[in-house]
This record gives C-alpha cells, sequence and structure tokens, in this order.
C-alpha cells in the first residue's frame, strides 16, 4: 500500500441538470417554492475502478465529454463522487483548466505567489524559487505585466512553471502540453521525465496521442464515463485510433499505424 498513489473503487459522478431554463433567480425561487423544478441526471462516470502506483506516468484518451477532466476533479479532490470511494496518497499539483486559480488583474509575478500558495507552499518556499519560476516560463519581461495580456500559451506556460517548480506527489496535467510551443513543450518533457525518475505520479489527458505514447508508460481509453481499455499507452492508443479510423502517431519510437 505505501507505493499506491490513487485507486478508485466503484466511483459513479452525476451531474443534475435543470430541464427548464431559469434566468434570474426570482424566477428560480417561484419554481422552488411551487416545487415545480425539474432536473435530468448526466452520468460523467460509471463504477470506475482504477489503481495507479507512485512513479506512473498514466495518460488519459477519449473523445469531448467522455469523462477525462471530471475524472481528473475527482481526483484533485475538486468534485466529490456520488458513488464509490477515492483514495489519494500525496500533495497533489493540478493544472486542470487553463488559468485556474490566477488572477487576470494581478501580474504575472504576483499570480505566482497566488498560485503557489493554493498549492500549498509557504511564501519562504515561493521567494527559494521564484528566479528558476521565471526563467522555466521564458516570459522575460511580461512577468511584470497584468495577467489579461497574456496569450493562452503563456498562460499555459506560467501555470506549469508554477506548478512543477516543486516535485509533487502527484502531477495532473489537462491538455496543457498542447497550447505552449514546440521548444516550450520539449522541456516539459523533459521536466516529466524528471520527475518520473523522482518517483513522482503524472496523470496526462491529451487529444494528441503522440505526446500520450511519447511520454505516458500507460494508458486508459475513457468512452460514456466508462473505462474501455487499460494498458501499455501505445497498445490502447492504436485500439482507438483503429475505432476511429485517426491518423498515425508520430514518436520517438517509431510509428504507431492506423487500422487500414
Amino acid at each position: 500500500m505505501s507505493d499506491l498513489s490513487i485507486r478508485l473503487d466503484g466511483v459513479s459522478l452525476c451531474y443534475r441538470l435543470a430541464k427548464q431554463r431559469i434566468p434570474s433567480f426570482k424566477e428560480y425561487a417561484i419554481h422552488f417554492l411551487r416545487g415545480s423544478l425539474a432536473y435530468e441526471q448526466l452520468w460523467a462516470l460509471k463504477d470506475l475502478d482504477l489503481t495507479v502506483v507512485r512513479g506512473e506516468t498514466l495518460g488519459i484518451i477519449g473523445r469531448n465529454g467522455a469523462g477525462k477532466s471530471t475524472l481528473l476533479k475527482v481526483i484533485s479532490r475538486v468534485l466529490k463522487p456520488s458513488k464509490g470511494t477515492a483514495t489519494i496518497n500525496g500533495r497533489i499539483a493540478p493544472i486542470l483548466e487553463l488559468g485556474s486559480g490566477f488572477d487576470y488583474e494581478l501580474t504575472g509575478l504576483e499570480n505566482v505567489y497566488l498560485n503557489a500558495l493554493l498549492l500549498g507552499h509557504t511564501r519562504k518556499e515561493i521567494i527559494a524559487k521564484m528566479d528558476e519560476i521565471v526563467a522555466f516560463s521564458g516570459l522575460g519581461d511580461f512577468i511584470r505585466s497584468p495577467l489579461r495580456n497574456y496569450s493562452s500559451g503563456m498562460q499555459a506556460r506560467l501555470g506549469f512553471s508554477i506548478a512543477t517548480a516543486w516535485v509533487p506527489d502527484i502531477l495532473i496535467l489537462d491538455e496543457v502540453l498542447a497550447v505552449g510551443d514546440a521548444t516550450f513543450t520539449d522541456r516539459c518533457e523533459e521536466r516529466l521525465r524528471s520527475f518520473r525518475q523522482a518517483g513522482a505520479t503524472v496523470l496526462l489527458v491529451s487529444h494528441n496521442t503522440s505526446a500520450v505514447v511519447k511520454n505516458c508508460t500507460r494508458c486508459i481509453w475513457l468512452d460514456d464515463g466508462r473505462m474501455k481499455a487499460d494498458g501499455k499507452a501505445e497498445e490502447i492508443v492504436r485500439l482507438y485510433m483503429r475505432e476511429h479510423g485517426t491518423e498515425p502517431v508520430e514518436h520517438e519510437g517509431g510509428r504507431v499505424p492506423a487500422a487500414s
């Protein structure tokens, strides 16, 4: 059990969606008092079992709406499962959405303090890492500009630089590698390799199957909230591509062929 990083047992998560459109709180209150509110259930995750050991780099693939981001939010303790149990061991550094934890009116430098504090680091620890964070992000003088002036790629670079300045027990990345330029992506992948060597667990959600094959030792395929396949990254990506008829994956070891 000391090597266990993540364990999900029968995890399901249900969203309640209002059937009628209610434009104001006043109308909501009227509907509520009349008992006329109607909801429908949307099961984003269904009976999910998953075990991840320390040091694994797990890729998560699937179509839009398959439950990938919801799964990461459950593991990050942002959402509580409707059914089942989620056991998470260790400190989590999540990058779930672009700009999450940022204040767009603050400068990049001020957002380093804000974001790192939210991740549980002390002011002394942040000061000690500040130069490294700024250098890794490659933002230069932009670090003193308000975040509202940043492009999506610059925001991702800053968020990744903060979250990975310290080696976390569990690093969670949701489509982060897709928004940076090629040079920064290479630096991110090098940092991920160093985390694996340090024994950190990494979860990577990406529609870029090449990134999954290149960076992950294991992969799971989610479909309609359920686990469809689990195994070696190359094999699961090949199965996924075969079903969806996509192009071959390029990676360092060669090509993962698409089915003819």
